[in-house]
């Protein structure tokens, strides 16, 4: 099992949202590290749900991913933000996962995340915008016991 963050901005889509859904697709990635590793995820693979652009910022949940290597179908889509003219149903381009919810949990800001993470780790370098990223599993392991980051 390999393990992963998740970002997204909490008034567009937020651990709550996934929690009344049940299970959703993570559509809308167009950034091509982040969809190589939505390409790399396996069902079983355990996600940490990150609430971005929040004041503050930081993990609110856990999901697992339930569906890998689906065509996001916003990249067909005309109307889309995130329509791809250059993608065909035949070739698509941007790939996604399906997650389905296990728990919202009290945010773990930023800041305390930042004593868990090496420093060099995406989510903590100043000026990444990764949205998808691997969390390495000594610190998935230590989040989800509650350990903390301290």
């Amino acid at each position: 099992m390999a393990y992963w963050l998740l970002k997204s901005e909490p008034e567009v889509y937020s651990i709550l949202d996934l929690q009344r859904e049940g299970r959703a697709i993570w559509d809308g990635v167009r950034n091509y590290q982040a969809r190589n590793y939505l390409m790399q995820m396996q069902v079983g693979d355990l996600c940490f749900f990150y609430h971005s652009n929040a004041n503050p910022p930081g993990i609110a949940g856990l999901c697992r991913v339930v569906g890998t290597l689906l065509p996001d179908p916003t990249q067909f889509d005309p109307e889309s933000p995130y329509f791809d003219p250059r993608a065909t149903r035949e070739k698509p381009r941007w790939y996604t996962v399906e997650v389905e919810f296990l728990e919202a949990w009290p945010l773990i800001p930023l800041e305390e995340l930042r004593a868990c993470f090496p420093k060099d780790h995406p989510l903590v370098r100043k000026g990444n915008r990764l949205s998808v990223m691997p969390v390495p599993p000594e610190v998935a392991e230590r989040l989800i016991a509650r350990k903390g980051c301290r």
